[in-house]
């Protein structure tokens, strides 16, 4: 599935599950779309296998204070709980979430990273999934959360975790061709 002439944003930070990160990524690479990686952080990112485990580092491409939705076709948000924490907590972050929501672009989030949903208020109202550890924020947030490997809702796409990769590359693939 060519998708030759689409940008990407993948928001993260310090902490992102590599995975959820590399997984997507290649399978966008490999399709051709251009990714760039937005970050709060400066410099370099700390991923890690698992909360625990430090895996590898990634060079950030560009400060999330200088990402403009027009500029991208898509964004995905990887997980990690760390990594969804400090971004949910992050204003800048925040804020571009919402500006693609405004845009009717398509996000897709995975594992914990739909806390943000949740902190921009998005959350509401949409058919989605997530890391059970945040079921019930999700749910006392307004979302009509379900336990099942890839949910689209409109222009969201949500995982629960790694083993659901496969159908989350999938999704996201197809939302952008």
């Amino acid at each position: 599935m060519a998708v030759s002439d689409k940008k990407v944003a993948f928001l993260l930070t310090r902490g992102v599950e590599q995975v959820e990160l590399t997984s997507p990524r290649q399978a966008l690479d490999e399709a051709g779309a251009t990714t760039t990686l937005i970050s709060p952080s400066e410099g370099t990112l700390q991923a890690m296998q698992g909360d625990w485990d430090h895996a590898d580092t990634f060079d950030v491409d560009l400060p999330v204070g200088q990402a403009r939705v027009e500029d991208f076709d898509m964004l995905v948000l990887p997980g990690g709980t760390l990594n969804a924490d400090a971004l949910r907590l992050d204003e800048d972050s925040v804020e571009l979430v919402k500006a693609f929501f405004a845009a009717d672009k398509p996000v897709a989030a995975i594992c914990h990273a739909p806390w943000i949903l949740a902190q921009a208020g998005l959350a509401k109202g949409r058919r989605l999934t997530s890391f059970a550890s945040t079921e019930v924020d999700l749910k006392n947030a307004g979302a009509d959360w379900v336990d099942e490997e890839v949910v689209v809702d409109g222009n969201l796409i949500t995982s629960r975790d790694p083993g659901d990769l496969e159908a989350f590359n999938r999704e996201i693939a197809q939302a952008l061709s």
